[in-house]
């Protein structure tokens, strides 16, 4: 999964028309750790969606910005507007990723 390096890239990212998915996490997160171990298979279903990794260290403004609490925690942007947030306590297994997205399928 790609990792977001700059505000900038972050901002063209989240513009465009498709659906973006970023997961925000850090380096010394275990369940960010966990998750990166089902979340390749989940990406390889979801092939309408685009994915990519976000540093909560290095982007605090914007992890503020989105009002992320705790890691990992996967929001899910279009034309700039965030459509979605899960939030890390509902993060943990493969089901409840799939069912998140599944769901947000039926929300467009």
């Amino acid at each position: 999964m790609e990792r977001i390096q700059t505000e900038q890239q972050y901002k063209e990212l989240i513009d465009q028309d498709g659906l973006t998915v970023i997961k925000f996490d850090a380096t010394w997160c275990p369940d960010c750790k966990t998750l990166d171990k089902f979340l390749p298979d989940i990406m390889a279903k979801n092939p309408d969606k685009q994915f990519y990794a976000m540093d909560v260290e290095s982007f605090e403004g914007v992890t503020d910005q989105n009002d992320v609490r705790g890691i990992p925690s996967l929001l899910v942007f279009r034309n700039g507007e965030k459509i979605a947030h899960l939030h890390s306590k509902f993060a943990k297994t493969p089901l409840e990723v799939s069912d998140y997205l599944e769901k947000l399928e039926s929300k467009q």
